[in-house]
């Protein structure tokens, strides 16, 4: 993977989304942490009687501190940095002398620890707290936390496996599998790329350990309050797995870690099963957003083109699992399809997840918003007029330091080296540098991407190098131009890529203009959802409309197919935006005569013209609350 520290994003659109975060969300994660008692929890003074810290906060505090050290590492922030140091000693002061560590299992239920592996999380909150301490000494050289977390991996490392007297089992939420991956590349400890194999492989082997461990304790598997091991992502053995099902996050976290091992390994199975599954995924059950899981009952996924809009779940920290998995299966199998899906995730599905402003948060994010409508909503019965927006903070607080870490680290995820080849994934102002063949190569990108389709890199060496720059030509451009040095250079994108090989001098400079028309999407014909709707994109960012901008009962606004759609700068909106705009038709009833149905032919309808305006869905619930809607009827 990219090294974090070596590419610094200083302005553009993802620059100002960098700064937001840094400057706005970690402090109001860090906030919400002191005040809800998950930092102070490290102390273990629980007594009973008080309210019991949750099995998963550990997670929130390693997902918080490993998004505070990729900022710290191109923006030093001695008061972030004290901040971290102080949980850190309360982290090691909480480890137990033979390295177990994990607030709910020590200072409340100590009896039951590692007794139900399908529920209690205690490996996924290691999994977190070892890539916040990895992260950590990464940005800063300090070793205290890492520290702990080695002596706690090899804690687990004795505890677990197939060898007499180990815990032959695995956590039911992935996620320390691809942790012990980044262990590896820090330690070159093999046994812990093993670990992390053995996790994958003992996964939905028979007999089935979530069933012998209940049997233990006493109780009945088969009233598994989840119904299925889909749910944990162990219904089957991996190796035998072709389609996304169960939990979308746990998904996405076991198949990153499947894609490590499969590079790793070389393990030509292993790399098939992850093409099967995300084939599954990208052409059966992805949002246009970029959203995955469109169920509240398992958080995940249901059938084959089942992507209601307006109960959409498309949580927060799937798409950011799904960006990790993106990227990996890249690395096994270089293609832009992988990288297309990242970046509509990036732009849309992970991004509306947190506020404009910062301090704000959706868990889900659905496709559609009126009143009354919301997939995090308890259905209590109150029927106030009420839409969904953004919170402060939730009870189960995965996302918010999900979103924070990935947007931290946005640039780990610009460039991949494979020998003589560079490959240029995301386009943004942006200075990068790389080592290729043990040599220094910058690369400098001028470009004011999303909002405008050119982009200019210009090369730094030190000395003339033979090198090929392969370039992303994204699924959504359908035409491009390329000039080298001010000459137009003619190639076709292998697998999404245009590559340039030549020998390259100090500041020869690539422009690429990519076409970015306003796109009218459709769904397959089996998305009953969006039957005789599109959708707007442009570039990556997929549009939609909001009340605000419009009018209320969106879903009786019509874009007619020959409307002509122009995309508009904003300056003034959201820190400068395009807008698209085009005229639009609002068909409703006139002369209802009251009560919820009558004859066709005891009522006409209305239409009038109106000039609709579209803003990017990311950037959606930020101002005054009302509808909102992607799929919009065309007929």
């Amino acid at each position: 993977m990219f090294p974090l520290g070596n590419i610094n994003i200083g302005s553009g659109f993802w620059g100002a989304r960098q700064a937001t975060n840094r400057n706005r969300t970690l402090p109001a994660i860090y906030h919400q942490m002191k005040q809800t008692g998950r930092l102070d929890a490290w102390r273990l003074d629980w007594q009973p009687g008080r309210p019991k810290p949750h099995i998963f906060w550990d997670s929130d505090t390693g997902k918080w501190i490993e998004a505070v050290s990729y900022s710290l590492m191109n923006y030093p922030d001695p008061g972030l940095e004290a901040q971290v140091d102080e949980v850190v000693d309360l982290i090691e002061k909480a480890q137990q002398p033979d390295g177990y560590l994990n607030v709910f299992f020590t200072a409340v239920e100590p009896q039951n620890r590692w007794r139900n592996l399908r529920d209690k999380h205690e490996l996924y909150n290691a999994g977190h707290l070892l890539e916040g301490a990895l992260a950590y000494h990464q940005a800063t050289g300090k070793r205290k936390f890492l520290d702990v977390l080695v002596r706690y991996m090899d804690h687990i490392d004795q505890r677990f496996g197939s060898k007499e007297g180990q815990i032959r089992g695995y956590c039911g939420h992935p996620e320390i599998e691809l942790a012990l991956v980044k262990l590896y590349h820090a330690t070159d400890e093999k046994r812990y790329l093993d670990l992390s194999g053995y996790f994958i492989e003992e996964r939905g082997q028979s007999p089935h350990y979530f069933d012998l461990e209940a049997n233990r304790r006493g109780d009945d598997p088969q009233q598994y309050w989840a119904k299925s091991y889909h749910y944990c992502q162990a219904h089957m053995p991996v190796r035998q797995q072709n389609t996304a099902a169960g939990h979308a996050v746990r998904a996405g976290y076991l198949f990153s870690a499947v894609a490590d091992i499969a590079a790793e390994n070389d393990d030509a199975q292993l790399r098939e099963v992850c093409r099967l599954v995300w084939d599954d995924l990208t052409e059966h059950s992805l949002y246009i957003t970029g959203g995955l899981g469109p169920a509240r009952t398992n958080e995940g996924f249901t059938f084959h083109y089942d992507l209601p809009n307006e109960t959409a779940y498309a949580e927060t920290c799937a798409s950011v699992a799904l960006v990790f998995w993106a990227y990996r299966m890249f690395e096994i199998d270089p293609h832009n399809r992988y990288t297309d899906v990242m970046e509509r995730v990036l732009y849309n599905g992970m991004l509306s997840g947190v506020s404009y402003e910062g301090s704000h948060f959706f868990y889900a994010n659905p496709l559609a918003s009126y009143p009354n409508i919301s997939p995090c909503e308890d259905w209590s019965g109150i029927r106030t007029q009420r839409y969904y927006r953004r919170s402060e903070w939730f009870e189960c607080a995965c996302c918010p330091p999900n979103l924070a870490r990935l947007v931290a680290s946005v640039g780990r995820y610009f460039y991949s080296v494979k020998h003589d080849r560079v490959y240029v994934h995301l386009y943004n102002d942006s200075h990068a540098r790389l080592e290729v063949n043990n040599r220094r190569v910058q690369i400098q990108q001028r470009t004011n991407y999303p909002w405008e389709s050119t982009v200019v890199l210009t090369i730094q060496l030190g000395q003339p190098q033979e090198l090929e720059i392969a370039l992303r030509i994204p699924g959504w451009c359908r035409d491009f131009d390329l000039e080298v040095n001010g000459a137009p250079f003619s190639a076709y994108p292998i697998n999404g890529y245009v590559p340039i090989r030549r020998r390259w001098a100090n500041n020869d400079e690539i422009n690429l203009s990519l076409q970015m028309p306003i796109e009218r999407m459709a769904s397959h014909s089996a998305v009953r959802q969006n039957a005789g709707c599109i959708a707007l994109q442009r570039g990556p960012l997929v549009y939609c409309l909001e009340e605000v901008d419009n009018r209320a009962h969106l879903a009786n606004v019509i874009i007619p197919r020959q409307a002509q759609l122009r995309a508009i700068g904003d300056a003034n909106l959201f820190g400068g935006i395009h807008v698209i705009t085009g005229d639009a038709i609002c068909r409703e009833p006139h002369d209802w005569h009251g009560g919820l149905y009558q004859a066709q032919s005891a009522f006409s309808y209305a239409q009038s013209t109106f000039e609709f305006r579209a803003i990017p869905y990311c950037f959606w619930a930020n101002r005054d609350p009302g509808e909102m809607r992607v799929w919009m009827r065309e007929t």
